[in-house]
């Protein structure tokens, strides 16, 4: 293969990365426990933007479940944020694992 192809298409990759990445700065999913008694909305940046619980779920007596539920719907709000991303940054990259990418190791 001609360099010069070669170098074309790693520049447009690397075009398509970064508007990829650009994307995930804005994406933001939601994951539920206790069949959605609680809810976490995670962003692209890897952070929490928002926790979601019922009243009908808190209980005096029972602090330990919806801690518990708490922290199932953020694990699963990160998890689907680090699923879109993978699926994402694969879609553009071919699979190729590149160091220090999000979704890449």
């Amino acid at each position: 293969m001609d360099m010069r192809v070669m170098m074309k298409q790693a520049q447009k990759m690397q075009l398509q990365v970064a508007k990829v990445q650009e994307e995930l700065k804005s994406l933001e999913l939601e994951g539920t426990a206790g069949g959605g008694m609680v809810s976490a909305v995670a962003t692209g940046e890897g952070g929490i933007k928002s926790i979601t619980i019922n009243p009908m779920v808190v209980d005096p007596d029972d602090v330990e479940l919806l801690q518990d539920m708490v922290v199932a719907a953020v694990n699963e709000a990160l998890r689907a944020i680090a699923e879109e991303s993978s699926a994402r940054m694969s879609a553009v990259t071919g699979n190729m694992k590149i160091p220090g990418m999000p979704g890449m190791m």
